[in-house]
């Protein structure tokens, strides 16, 4: 199996694990841009209420953000889990993963990161299966 995911047989690439690696990796990459957002989002929030509780001492606002520490938590959790799902399958190197997992917890790094790896990986992932053209349009007539 070579690094990009596709295997050879005789000298040829197989081009079904060509499209199923391909398949396989936007998927990955669709579900790590959500995650991404989500995480990068709920980390912002949890800033604002980190302030309000802690330097604003406004108790009875943050009190309403009570449940975002926690949410956040969990979503970073599943975070990872799309991150290293990315992570395996592009088989980037180690420092990518550190890279992305820390994404998470730096306020708008997720936002930042997640622009550079989605261009990086869709480049990737075309120069090994170019997607497909779109369908033609009905025929003029």
């Amino acid at each position: 199996m070579r690094q990009d995911g596709t295997t050879t047989s005789g000298g040829t690439t197989s081009g079904g694990a060509t499209s199923a690696w391909a398949a396989k990796a936007r998927g990955s990459l669709t579900r790590y841009r959500v995650m991404a957002w989500i995480t990068g989002v709920m980390l912002l929030v949890l800033c604002v209420e980190m302030l309000l509780k802690y330097a604003l001492h406004a108790d009875a606002v943050a009190d309403l953000f009570a449940w975002v520490p926690y949410a956040h938590g969990w979503i970073y959790v599943v975070y990872l889990v799309t991150v290293f799902d990315l992570w395996a399958t592009m088989r980037w190197d180690f420092g990518r993963l550190v890279t992305m997992a820390l994404a998470g917890v730096v306020p708008v790094m997720s936002f930042v990161l997640e622009r550079r790896v989605h261009a990086q990986a869709l480049a990737r992932i075309d120069a090994v299966a170019p997607a497909s053209p779109a369908a033609p349009g009905p025929a003029a007539g």
